[in-house]
């Protein structure tokens, strides 16, 4: 028994291993390819880096890409976004799940029905709006509309479901807290996991968010990363495939810094989350 036992666990740990080691293989594939020059990626498939880093990295530099400039137009649209999401969404989700009015699930069906429409579809009518106020190329309408984020109001509402106890709020009241001050004071320190694990798809979403900045911004001190990576596909007659990888890693690693600083509370957070007492 302790054998079936000892082989099932080394069967599930080497498994585990494999499907690790083929989820770090992309990355592991963009670095050593932001290390190589273009000939050597276009010849043949390799796992070991090269020398030509600095190479790539003057290229880089020398087709516009301004790393600190992009990195801080990234973070100020992603960070700006997540903070609107995570607060409003959350507050959405303490007034469905805390005061029940007539239509609060009627709205909360509205809500869902927002989540199963494509956002392609408004970006027309979006782009329209901002140039009849003269919001375009400016970074308001890329980080305005996520406080009404549909998919955070739900994620939060089935969070708050399964944690949220009444007694703890009407003892709030009793005591003479106002609402906010529950909101902020009570609410928000219990949903910690759920906010951290949204706070990262929102980070992830506005950072590889390549379309609308492509709409909305003209200027290229405004460009963000993804947008500076595009600029170096404009050669016509070559592309450098070694600083195109450089500069789509600089892209990612601002993301596995945040994924992995706050990847703990993910789990805790999207299991919480599925599960309604």
């Amino acid at each position: 028994m302790n054998n079936n036992l000892t082989a099932r666990s080394l069967f599930i740990y080497l498994l585990c291993l494999v499907l690790c080691a083929a989820s770090l293989m992309p990355f592991w594939i963009m670095i050593v390819n932001a290390t190589r020059s273009t000939e050597q990626i276009q010849q043949s498939f390799s796992l070991i880096p090269s020398h030509y880093l600095l190479t790539n990295w003057d290229v880089l530099v020398g087709k516009g890409f301004n790393v600190i400039t992009g990195f801080l137009n990234s973070a100020f649209i992603a960070f700006s976004s997540a903070l609107l999401t995570i607060y409003f969404s959350a507050m959405t989700a303490y007034g469905f799940v805390t005061y029940r009015f007539k239509g609060n699930r009627f709205l909360f069906a509205v809500v869902l029905g927002i989540i199963m429409i494509p956002g392609q579809l408004g970006m027309i009518g979006f782009y329209q709006f901002m140039l009849r106020l003269n919001l375009t190329d400016s970074f308001i309408p890329l980080i305005v509309p996520a406080i009404s984020t549909a998919t955070a109001v739900f994620f939060f509402k089935q969070y708050l479901d399964a944690t949220l106890q009444p007694e703890i709020i009407q003892a709030a009241r009793m005591d003479g807290a106002s609402e906010l001050a529950i909101f902020h004071r009570i609410n928000l320190p219990l949903m910690k996991p759920a906010l951290a694990t949204i706070a990262i798809f929102s980070v992830v979403g506005s950072w590889n968010n390549y379309l609308m900045p492509l709409i909305l911004i003209n200027s290229q001190e405004k460009y963000t990363l993804p947008m500076m990576v595009q600029l170096l596909k404009t050669d016509i007659y070559r592309t450098e495939l070694g600083s195109m990888y450089l500069g789509i890693m600089l892209t990612v690693l601002p993301l596995l810094i945040v994924y992995f600083s706050l990847s703990k509370y993910i789990i805790s957070g999207v299991a919480l989350g599925g599960v309604k007492e």
